[in-house]
């Protein structure tokens, strides 16, 4: 019989409902397959290096099956989220980082789920590999973890064995995702269709609100941020904005991504999108209206933009998220 293990992390205030999630899911698509007469099921157990962990200053807790000392091999360990204080978590599960290690080199698969990514990427599994996690952790994130190619938009990544997903309670697409490589595409759908989950979600993208990366010390930078979201419904030329600053074109595109993880063009662009995004959601304006009031004449280029940023077209998501749309 193989074996999945779903962790237990030391530290209050990690999440709860992505460690019950993903006991339920597996326990149905296991008692599914069963059912349907298939042979290869899977032990489920939870596991940690405590007996007992509290959640939210003690009104929940979780009692481990087993110590993970008790688990000499497993097929597929999931990682949940954490909390905020990504630090501190660490070194509260120092042992946790280094059995997850040797498990992945005894042939193990993991899976880190939200900010459960900052655990796997202290492990150096992480190191050159694709990587999400939820959007707004991502600016921590990259900077904790430089040598890690962060993967903002996207829902879920699979490199290697290693599997890391947006966050909060799309946890459950990377679960039936899992439950797809696992077991089969029948047993997915059918707890796609008994939880109610969407399949085959691929994108955070529609639900990022972009803030901007400032968690740097570049006064040229932030200064070319604040500009360009002060001005956003000009027309704004990076060249021009550069020669105001007075630094060079090559120079300033270095230090933007230096300091930011994406160009002052990509920068701009999703400020933009941003205020489309509010607008859109907000007013009674039409689809061409918000494009003027956020400086493009082009319905073609803020189409494409507007899409590439959400995964939607403007009139889509205006018609998800306006009541009046």
């Amino acid at each position: 019989m193989q074996h999945i293990t779903i962790l237990v992390p030391n530290g209050d205030g990690n999440n709860l409902s992505s460690i019950v999630g993903s006991y339920k899911i597996f326990t149905r698509a296991n008692a599914h397959f069963k059912m349907m007469g298939k042979k290869k099921l899977y032990t489920i157990e939870i596991a940690g290096t405590s007996s007992i962990v509290d959640y939210y200053e003690g009104l929940f807790s979780v009692k481990p099956h087993t110590h993970i000392d008790g688990i000499k091999q497993t097929n597929l360990i999931i990682i949940p989220s954490l909390n905020h204080d990504y630090v501190n978590a660490v070194k509260q599960n120092q042992s946790l980082i280094e059995w997850i290690k040797n498990q992945y080199k005894n042939g193990a698969e993991v899976a880190a789920i939200c900010t459960g990514a900052f655990l796997l990427a202290t492990s150096g599994l992480l190191d050159g590999k694709s990587c999400s996690t939820h959007w707004a952790a991502a600016d921590t994130f990259r900077n904790m973890f430089p040598n890690v190619n962060l993967q903002r938009d996207r829902l879920i990544t699979d490199e290697h064995g290693i599997y890391t997903n947006g966050g909060a309670y799309s946890f459950l697409n990377l679960i039936l995702y899992l439950v797809e490589k696992y077991y089969d595409r029948e047993t997915a759908i059918f707890c796609s269709k008994v939880f109610q989950i969407e399949m085959d979600r691929q994108s955070q993208s529609e639900f990022i609100i972009f803030n901007g990366q400032k968690h740097h010390n570049d006064a040229v930078v932030l200064e070319a941020q604040s500009f360009m979201e002060q001005h956003y419904g000009d027309k704004i030329s990076i060249e021009d904005l550069s020669s105001q600053l007075h630094v060079g074109r090559r120079n300033f595109d270095r230090r933007f991504i230096r300091a930011t993880g994406i160009t002052p063009l990509d920068y701009l662009q999703r400020v933009k999108v941003e205020a489309a995004k509010k607008s859109l959601e907000s007013t009674r304006k039409t689809v061409n209206e918000v494009m003027y009031d956020v400086g493009y004449s082009d319905t073609k280029a803020f189409r494409e933009v507007f899409n590439r940023v959400t995964g939607m077209s403007p009139i889509d998501y205006k018609t998800k998220y306006n009541k009046e749309g």
